[in-house]
Order: C-alpha cells, then structure tokens, then sequence
C-alpha cells in the first residue's frame, strides 16, 4: 500500500505570532537583561559622577568654564556615549543570535514571509529599546540635575532645549540600536556587526578628525556620531538643527534595514 506524507503547512503565521514570538525571544534572554541593566546604569552612574564632580569643584572653576558651563549637556553625557554603545550591541544580538545558535533556521521555516519577520524583530526592538532609552535619559538628567546643587548653575526640564534635549537623547538611543540591527541584518555575524558598528560610530569620527578642518567638517555633520552631539546641546561644526540630524540618522538606519530585508529574503538561512 502506497502511503504519502502529510504535506507542511504553509506558512501564514500573522505579524501579531510573530510580534509575540520575538518579544518571547527577547526578554527570555538573559543577555538582554544584562545589556538593558547596563544601559541604564551607564548613563546614570557616568552622570552623577560628573555632576558630582562638577559640583565638589565648582568654586575653583575658572570664571569662563562656569559661563560654558552646559548643565543639560553634561548630565546626558554618559547616555549619549556609553548608551548608544551598549544599546546598539542589544541590536546586533536580536539577529545575529539567531545566526550563531541556527535557531534562524526554524524561524523561517515557520514564518517564510522572511520581510515581515523582519519587521516583527525591528517592531519589538524599537519598543523595548525606546522604552529603555528614555527611561536612561530621563533619570540621567534629573538625577544629575538633583547632584548639581547650588552655588552651581543647573537646570529643569523647563530650561530652553532641556525637555528637547532629553527626550532627543532617548530617540538618538533608540535608531541607533535599530541601526545596529540593520547592519547585523546585512553582516549577520555577531563579532563583523559589532565591529562595523563600532567603526562607524567611534572609529570613523576619530579617521575624520584627521582631515584638513575644510574638509573634515563638512563630513562630520553628517556622521551618525554628530546626531548626538548636537542632540545634547553639543553641536559640531556646520551642524544641521538637531530634527535634521536626527532625520539624517533615520535615513541611514532605514537604508541599513532594506538592504538587510533584501539581503535576508535573496541569501539562504
């Protein structure tokens, strides 16, 4: 007797299945925790030491270092440089994870449609990763404000650009990860995507600022790095306004994101 077997289902598991299988994924792995819990401690401990600093040394400031003195910039410096590190490896580590155990495998083979896994991986990160960042950068400033006690000059969300700055430094945070995420899409190996991303967002500022100052500011507005530097009230030469350097961040990180979505429908698992 001939007998056949049972033909596989197709694929056709809804964004909603799969926005619960990843956000399952994520905060299962204890890696996650850990690098969120640094993230946070990053930029609350880098800003209540430089406050606290700040504050102990205030009365042997030099008259012209308290007038450039940028309370708002100061306390959300540890978020700006240690959180967009820490953040972005979490991003790296959504996909290429998933790359280095072959878990990626069975993935696709429940969910085919490889674009909208994508985009389930890309929804969940910029939720956590937004909510995470923001919450760093929030209590970043405000503690740090609450260190910088007077005769030293601080500030309030109410200050010009506090609450902008602020909030600016959590989404700076936030499409930084995603563009971490978009180059693990394309590389998908853990140690080349940390690299690349590490390269573009401390490396290649550093290779710039050896050029000839005519030519070198022209293309620092337009690194990833400056968006928050300018972001915290710190602009680079011939920057953007802050909306447009952000804009510009956007820019790379979508690119990062279709070519990982192309890369990632044409390439086997």
């Amino acid at each position: 007797m001939t007998t056949y077997a049972p033909s596989m289902p197709a694929g056709r598991v809804s964004l909603k299945g799969l926005l619960g299988s990843e956000w399952t994924k994520l905060r299962t792995v204890r890696s996650t925790m850990w690098t969120l819990g640094m993230t946070i401690f990053t930029g609350v401990a880098v800003s209540a030491i430089a406050m606290g600093f700040t504050r102990a040394h205030w009365a042997t400031e030099s008259p012209a270092a308290r007038a450039a003195f940028d309370p708002v910039e100061v306390s959300l410096m540890g978020t700006y440089l240690g959180g967009a590190l820490v953040i972005g490896i979490l991003g790296i580590l959504v996909i290429s994870g998933e790359y280095a155990t072959g878990t990626i495998r069975a993935t696709l083979a429940a969910a085919p449609r490889r674009p909208i896994v994508l985009a389930a991986k890309v929804l969940v990160f910029a939720v956590v990763s937004l909510i995470t960042a923001e919450l760093t950068s929030f209590a970043s400033f405000l503690l740090g404000q609450a260190i910088l006690t007077s005769p030293a000059r601080h500030a309030t969300l109410a200050s010009p650009g506090a609450l902008r700055a602020v909030a600016g430094v959590g989404l700076f945070l936030c499409v930084s990860g995603l563009l971490a995420l978009g180059v693990a899409a394309v590389v998908r190996h853990t140690a080349g995507a940390i690299g690349g991303y590490v390269f573009v967002m401390l490396v290649l500022p550093v290779i710039i600022a050896g050029l000839p100052k005519s030519i070198g500011d022209d293309i620092e507005r337009f690194l990833p790095e400056s968006v928050g530097s300018v972001m915290i009230n710190n602009p680079v030469p011939h920057s953007f306004g802050p909306w447009t350097e952000f804009a510009i961040l956007c820019g790379y990180t979508v690119l990062a994101l279709v070519v990982g979505t192309v890369l990632l429908v044409r390439r086997d698992a």
